[in-house]
């Protein structure tokens, strides 16, 4: 089947060559216990001009309904080129990636970090594409604390043909939560993560639930410390995003949504209907 929340304030660039963060902190370099594979330096320049599929205006707004579904199983790690503000889309972010790139269309939807985002441009030449983010998203995402050459999870939403190897995951982030604790354990890895009481009361040992887009089973939940945590294998480790962070810094969660439907349910009396009749 895996920095302390601060005040940010986003500010309209004038010179979006010169972004390199989406905040003004800096993370110090993390290195893993488990050695991981070199990857070749990106190709210059990492702005591009001249993609395939012309730039769309005005935004597109879309209708609140599911209209995408993830399994939760990351199918590689892409890497910012870009991130700024691009005039009447407001922020984009552009990721070079391999897999999730080679039967991409425009408006198909792709996981990224475990947030659902929407493909408004592609280069396969360059093994790229560009995704549009609102500010909203930074609000409640991790995604803010990307930066030119960071690392994230990619995930194509799935088919009506693919095995789902994790659960059902939406790509609509519940939340966010902070890793307080990266303990190796031979050559796996616990991670505790700290979240709010709203996220918490969803979250149950041997549960499924989504940590920057990476499906996982919940190993325990601690109340008293508002935390839970999980362990990654090896393979796991050197295929997902997880393992380089830093203690403090952000992941995005999504809970089980069966839990969600059950409280819903419980909360509307139906179950006092039936008694009653």
């Amino acid at each position: 089947m895996a920095i302390a929340s601060s005040s940010l304030t986003l500010r309209r660039l004038s010179a979006p060559s010169k972004l390199t963060s989406l905040h003004q902190i800096t993370p110090i370099p993390h290195k893993p216990h488990l050695k991981f594979p070199s990857i070749p330096n990106l190709p210059r320049p990492l702005f591009i001009s001249n993609l395939q599929n012309p730039k769309p205006k005005k935004p597109r707004w879309k209708n609140p309904e599911i209209r995408s579904l993830f399994t939760g199983i990351v199918e590689e790690m892409g890497q910012v080129t870009h991130l700024g503000y691009a005039q009447d889309v407001g922020f984009e972010m552009k990721i070079r990636a391999r897999t999730v790139i080679e039967d991409v269309k425009l408006g198909d939807s792709i996981s990224v970090n475990g947030t659902c985002l929407t493909v408004a441009e592609f280069d396969k030449e360059r093994s790229e594409f560009r995704v549009e983010l609102a500010p909203e998203t930074l609000r409640k995402t991790s995604l803010v604390e990307l930066e030119k050459g960071s690392y994230v999870n990619l995930e194509r939403a799935v088919l009506a043909s693919t095995r789902m190897g994790g659960h059902f995951v939406q790509g609509h982030v519940d939340g966010t939560g902070e890793i307080v604790s990266l303990d190796p354990e031979g050559d796996s890895l616990w991670v505790k993560v700290k979240t709010t009481p709203q996220l918490l009361k969803y979250i149950v040992p041997k549960g499924f639930i989504a940590v920057d887009g990476t499906s996982l089973t919940v190993v325990d939940v601690f109340d008293n410390e508002e935390s839970f945590n999980f362990m990654l294998v090896a393979y796991t480790q050197q295929n997902v995003v997880i393992p380089l962070k830093k203690i403090g810094q952000k992941v995005n969660l999504e809970v089980d949504i069966l839990g969600k439907y059950v409280e819903r349910i419980l909360g509307s009396g139906f179950l006092s209907s039936i008694k009653s009749s």
